[in-house]
């Protein structure tokens, strides 16, 4: 799904779309599938600097990454979204991940003995590493950020993990590419706004919603027993803490036709059975299908 840039801003201006990490990251390759025309990509270091510039309007939309098919759930981008209630999602995108091992130039694969990038990266790429217990693997806040970081060192032996976006951007060498545990590795981000959106009520959507219950047997169940009544199909169910020790909000998304009344409808009444309830948005889910991708090997190692 694409956004029309109008809804954020007037014809002709760039649309500033939020982002976390460096130019050069995956983030900011699924803020240009996010909208179309002219964008602006706005980094942040951190997910709720992402929520928190976008409740402000100090940008007009953002894009998040939110789950990831090997590494699952990326619950820093969630908790962001939870912080900021009049932050909405309008839509989201689904984008391939191949990622790469970058050094300087002149360096080789021999030559590395340490390698650095975004937790959700290494966790994707557990196989090339788990194949060379001599690195030395640091965890860093961006994939990005982390060939920045190659390129301030300036030395052979320090490499990262990101996109060939970020080695074009950052002047690397792509030491291997396709470092990634398997080929149909991708990555969904939602797209985010303060205006919430109004989807076809005859199209196939997906609806986000946040609540808590009382802790007692038997409270989840009724919560989700609305959804299945309207022949709704959930899709995931999350729980993260609430914010006194061992209580939790479950977030939970499911598909449905209708559109946003009958969302509202199975949320009433849900409502009835919790203590606090948010819908994030209802928005027509991406189509991604592996089989369309390009193929190409496994992992490839160039030779300097």
């Amino acid at each position: 799904m694409t956004v029309t840039a109008a809804r954020a801003r007037s014809s002709g201006v760039a649309t500033r779309i939020g982002i976390q990490g460096e130019p050069g990251s995956f983030s900011e390759e699924a803020a240009h599938r996010a909208t179309a025309g002219a964008i602006e990509p706005v980094p942040f270091r951190d997910f709720l600097d992402v929520t928190r510039a976008l409740a402000s309007r100090t940008i007009d939309i953002a894009v998040l990454p939110v789950e990831n098919s090997l590494a699952g759930s990326v619950v820093a981008s969630y908790d962001a979204i939870l912080a900021e209630p009049d932050v909405h999602a309008i839509g989201e995108v689904v984008i391939p991940i191949r990622h790469c091992l970058l050094g300087v130039k002149g360096a080789t694969l021999d030559d590395v003995v340490s390698v650095e990038s975004h937790p959700m990266a290494l966790a994707q790429c557990r196989e090339f590493l788990r194949a060379r217990p001599q690195l030395d693997v640091r965890a860093s806040y961006d994939t990005a950020g982390s060939a920045r970081d190659v390129v301030r060192r300036g030395d052979a032996r320090h490499a990262a993990i990101a996109s060939a976006r970020a080695a074009e951007r950052h002047g690397l060498t792509v030491l291997a590419r396709n470092v990634e545990d398997r080929t149909d590795n991708a990555t969904r981000f939602l797209i985010l706004s303060t205006a919430d959106m109004t989807p076809d009520p005859s199209t196939r959507v997906r609806t986000i919603a946040v609540y808590t219950t009382a802790n007692v047997p038997g409270a989840l169940l009724r919560t989700l027993e609305p959804l299945h009544a309207r022949h709704m199909n959930m899709v995931a169910l999350q729980a993260r803490p609430a914010g006194t020790p061992w209580s939790y909000r479950f977030i939970v998304e499911f598909e449905h036709t209708g559109g946003l009344g009958a969302a509202s409808d199975a949320l009433e009444e849900m409502s009835a059975h919790t203590e606090t309830l948010h819908r994030i948005g209802t928005f027509a889910p991406q189509s991604f299908h592996t089989s369309s991708r390009v193929s190409e090997p496994a992992l490839t190692v160039n030779q300097v």
